[in-house]
Parts: C-alpha cells; sequence; structure tokens
C-alpha cells in the first residue's frame, strides 16, 4: 500500500536543549495538573511549582495560561498526527483504508473524552477558529484520503467534514454528562460508518469483533 505523506500541524525551528527541556517539563506540569484538577486549576504559578523552576521562566516560553493550554493541546496534536500518519496498524499507513479511519474515528472519540475540558477552553476562546487551524486541516485532509481509498464513489471532501462535525468538547461534555461510555460513542460511531454491513468494512477487524 502507498504512503501519502502530511506534513505535522505547526513545526518549529529546532530547539537548543536546555530550550526544549523546559518547554517539555512545564508541559509535562500542566498536563499533571489537568488531569489531577481540571484546567481552571491551571495557573502559572501553580505550573512554575509543579515544574520545579521560577515563574518567570514559565511567562518566557509561553506568555500567559491561555497560550500553555493551546500549547498543551498541540503537543498531543502532534504525538497524535504522527500516530495516524506513519505509527502502527490500525491507526498507521499497514491496514486497509476501512479499518484505519474506525480507529482513527475511535481514537479521535478517546482524545475528547479525556481532553475535552482543556479542548472546551480553547473552543470558547476562538469559536469557529477549529475550521481553520493546522489540526483539523490535516485531519480533514487525512479522512478524505481515507474515504477516497475506502469509497470512491462518495463525495469525500464533504463526508470528511460531516464525520468530523460530532467531534467537538461541547458534545462530548454534554455525552459525559448523561453518563454515556466511551464504548458507546464507539458504538454510535461504527454505526455512522455503516458497520457490518459487509465483510471487511469498518466494523470488522482481524480476529473477529469490533472494539
Amino acid at each position: 500500500m502507498s504512503r501519502i505523506e502530511l506534513p505535522v500541524t505547526g513545526q518549529a525551528p529546532p530547539e537548543r536543549a536546555d530550550a526544549a527541556r523546559n518547554r517539555r517539563k512545564i508541559l509535562d506540569a500542566a498536563a499533571r495538573l489537568v488531569a489531577e484538577r481540571g484546567p481552571d486549576a491551571v495557573t502559572m504559578n501553580a505550573v512554575a511549582h509543579a515544574a520545579g523552576m521560577g515563574v518567570g521562566t514559565v511567562y518566557r516560553r509561553f506568555g500567559d495560561v491561555s497560550s500553555l493550554l493551546f500549547a498543551l493541546l498541540d503537543d498531543d496534536e502532534r504525538r497524535f498526527q504522527e500516530a495516524f500518519m506513519s505509527g502502527p496498524a490500525p491507526l498507521g499507513p499497514d491496514a486497509p483504508p476501512a479499518v484505519r479511519l474506525r480507529a482513527f474515528l475511535h481514537t479521535l472519540a478517546e482524545r475528547l473524552v479525556e481532553q475535552r475540558a482543556v479542548m472546551a477552553v480553547a473552543e470558547a476562546a476562538s469559536p469557529g477558529a477549529r475550521y481553520a487551524s493546522g489540526a483539523y486541516l490535516t485531519m480533514h485532509t487525512h479522512v478524505a484520503m481515507l474515504l477516497r481509498q475506502a469509497r470512491p464513489e462518495a463525495d469525500a471532501a464533504v463526508l470528511a467534514h460531516l464525520l468530523l462535525a460530532p467531534f467537538v468538547p461541547s458534545l462530548f461534555e454534554h455525552l459525559t454528562a448523561q453518563d454515556v461510555p466511551v464504548g458507546q460513542i464507539k458504538a454510535g460511531i461504527d454505526a455512522l460508518l455503516g458497520a457490518g454491513r459487509e465483510p471487511g468494512g469498518p466494523g470488522h477487524e482481524p480476529g473477529g469483533s469490533s472494539r
């Protein structure tokens, strides 16, 4: 199967080793605070204390809390992109396109469930900016590519937008508040994809049952 390379969004020039270490320590500290206490607990002082460095270093590196939270999302997005562009199957290139599409949307659902609070802050800060962001454009390009391979008869560009449309933090906040587990969300995704209509489709993986 031929591989189509997509650019990782927002790539910056290589950092000095000490700057890269500081950035990693700050992002790791912010991620711990979000996981333990939620995004409202993320202040520059709290992050500096958790990272074991001066607050001035945190301000110089990120400027304000909003920029830090966006950087935290961007950091996770880079890892996600690397996984679906060049990682192992079923997300990576060594799997059939329908299987990759299903794995991509399942993983995207997991990310929304886990990071919905931070993503909600970003969504509220820039309503509508999602569709012009590098992250969304890369996801749309990837999903459209898989759709063209799996369903040549479909309007891949439009269908990719429609498949990605539900993946917003406000919807996942609502589903979580309704006690909808991620497994049920994934089952809904399979229904949207038409899982089960034909052997080898998005709802079928080697070895039998869907996840």
